[in-house]
């Protein structure tokens, strides 16, 4: 029982440490710009496995991006970005129901034997959340990793401004293969800075957030092109840090 309780203390204390390593890397970022997040680094090995490996991605401070941009991402990704302290518990409840609808629906569908196309979950998730799983934490989807996403989304919060999360956040975001960051989105798509994006760019680009590879592939896509126009009408009340 005792070496079982010492197992115990050692992998409270090792996960203390971690915990620890990734705050004191946070608050690094209250004057440091991150070269680099998980994610990418994990991208950049599967491409160079795949033997094409091209990473673009200019940082650009927050003055020097578009507010069109700013603004279309918080009513595309979070509209109450500036309000909530890290995760909007409203959102996640709402996502819980479409999903739960949506998997009720298809039962349905199966059972009367009618196609029945792969459920689309939706998370509810926060830019922060975005940012603190993309930042330092992997892909896998476990409580483990979600309870973890969970604390270092409010270390954000409480060690960052809101404009410092957004100005991150938009460095960083992949869109598309390889495409990371506003400034190299901006000159991929449109052949302009990110300073330089109109309404209806940013909103498009906003649009692709969820699944930029996929959109990459399909620029006249009905649903990109009727989603940009609803994020469009929405930018006028989105709030900016």
């Amino acid at each position: 029982m005792r070496a079982f309780g010492r197992w115990i203390l050692l992998c409270l204390l090792a996960l203390l440490v971690l915990e620890g390593f990734f705050i004191g890397r946070i608050a690094l970022m209250v004057a440091l710009n991150p070269g680099s997040t998980t994610f990418q680094r994990s991208e950049a090995w599967r491409l160079a496995t795949q033997g094409d490996f091209h990473w673009r991605q200019q940082w650009r401070d927050y003055d020097q991006i578009s507010d069109n941009l700013k603004r279309a991402v918080i009513a595309s990704e979070d509209d109450s970005f500036v309000n909530h302290e890290g995760v909007d518990w409203e959102a996640v409840e709402k996502a819980w129901d479409r999903n739960a609808k949506a998997e009720e629906a298809a039962a349905a569908r199966a059972e009367q034997n009618r196609p029945v196309r792969p459920v689309r979950i939706r998370g509810g998730s926060t830019i922060t959340q975005q940012l603190a799983k993309n930042l330092l934490l992997s892909g896998e989807r476990t409580l483990a990793r979600k309870g973890q996403e969970l604390v270092l989304t409010y270390a954000l919060e409480m060690l960052l401004s809101k404009r410092r999360i957004l100005e991150i956040y938009l460095n960083h975001v992949e869109w598309g293969e390889g495409v990371f960051g506003a400034e190299a989105a901006a000159q991929r798509y449109f052949g302009k800075s990110a300073a330089q994006l109109n309404a209806r760019e940013a909103a498009r680009l906003a649009v692709m957030l969820p699944r930029p590879r996929y959109f990459e592939k399909l620029p006249r896509s009905a649903y990109l092109n009727n989603r940009t126009s609803i994020i469009v009408g929405r930018m006028r009340s989105a709030e900016l840090p």
